[in-house]
């Protein structure tokens, strides 16, 4: 810059690091809080119709409980039920597709504890045989 020019106004420069450094670093600083805070973010290719759609509804309070309940219905956590661990003894997925895990059931329902299962696990049975079954569980 000549000496003649007058000098831009602006922000004085409180950092001796340029402006894309500080900007990497406090976008790292915001992943590692995020991280901490158990967020991860998901990369996730749409239809741009779809996308839209998903920004849009990201914005409203009750997306986030909406969403909990919409994976609860279509995913079942293996560990979180004795019987279906026990019959996913060879498989390696934390989660289960929720007809998947009706289907097992089903089909292994000689090899399940009815007396020592939990009352959850007997809610998911019936929940599960409503929705996959027509409410009947063919054993």
């Amino acid at each position: 810059m000549r000496r003649d020019q007058p000098r831009r106004p602006g922000r004085p420069k409180t950092s001796p690091l340029s402006r894309s450094e500080q900007l990497r670093l406090a976008k790292r600083a915001q992943r590692e809080r995020e991280r901490a805070a158990g967020m991860i973010a998901v990369p996730l290719k749409l239809a741009a119709r779809d996308a839209e759609r998903l920004r849009a509804a990201m914005t409203r309070p009750e997306f986030a409980r909406q969403l909990r309940g919409l994976l609860d219905d279509t995913l079942i956590e293996v560990a979180a039920y004795e019987n279906l661990a026990a019959l996913c003894w060879n498989r390696g997925d934390r989660y289960l597709g929720a007809e998947e895990a009706f289907r097992l059931y089903e089909r292994n329902w000689r090899l399940v504890d009815r007396h020592r299962m939990q009352p959850a696990e007997r809610a998911l049975i019936e929940r599960l045989a409503a929705h996959y079954g027509n409410g009947v569980l063919n054993v």
